[in-house]
């Protein structure tokens, strides 16, 4: 990062500890940072969390801009105005759910937040409150829980969910396939069970509540 910037590490570590001292999360767990955030720093710290989305595509392709990802070219089939349109919508949409996926993995340390499995290209940056019906939430990392591909898969059909202890709550549903051997391993013991609490932005109760009033199957 501080290469990117421009800067000394030490510097980079200085202003990131600033920033620290902005956050109530830290402080709450009493990490301080330094005394030494400025006022542009207070004007950053609330303009990115008043509105996650936009800043979230904008550092995104700040990012890709120094570390180009390679992405497949559209297919010409529209007018030049409506593919113009469409990229744009795209593009915003991949930098907005590859912020989401960066900071859900990184504040669970790649680690699903259920069974404590490792490997990356296992894991889904699950959404809480789902994409298509709560865009204001879309970017926010705490409506993220990192998630195996197969607890993810039964979190969004509403098979499991959590509740306000962050505990796991099985549906009647997956509970009535107990009798195979596969399911029990992979749920039945984790029933109960808090789930594995994540560095930083911590999954919001009331999105949890929301998932399961909207989509629990109930136990």
């Amino acid at each position: 990062m501080a290469q990117a910037l421009g800067r000394t590490p030490g510097s980079v570590a200085m202003k990131l500890n600033n920033l620290t001292s902005l956050d109530p999360e830290e402080l709450a767990r009493g990490v301080k940072g330094l005394p030494g955030a400025s006022r542009l720093d207070r004007q950053i710290w609330q303009e990115f969390h008043q509105d996650w989305q936009r800043l979230a595509i904008e550092s995104e392709a700040l990012r890709e801009s120094i570390w180009p990802v390679q992405t497949s070219q559209p297919i010409d089939v529209a007018p030049a105005a409506e593919i113009q349109t469409e990229i744009e919508r795209t593009v915003k949409v991949r930098l907005a759910q590859s912020f989401f996926r960066r900071v859900v993995l990184s504040a669970y340390q790649a680690k699903c937040c259920v069974t404590g499995n490792p490997i990356a290209e296992l894991l889904v940056a699950s959404h809480i409150l789902p994409w298509a019906r709560h865009p204001q939430q879309r970017v926010n990392p705490r409506n993220g829980l990192c998630l195996s591909r197969l607890h993810d898969g039964a979190f969004d059909q509403g098979l499991i969910a959590f509740d306000d202890d962050y505990r796991m709550i099985l549906s009647k549903c997956l509970k009535d396939h107990f009798t195979n051997q596969n399911i029990r391993d992979n749920f039945a013991g984790y029933e109960g069970k808090p789930l594995k609490m994540p560095e930083r932005f911590y999954p919001d109760k009331t999105f949890l509540a929301g998932h399961r009033e909207s989509l629990f199957q109930g136990s």
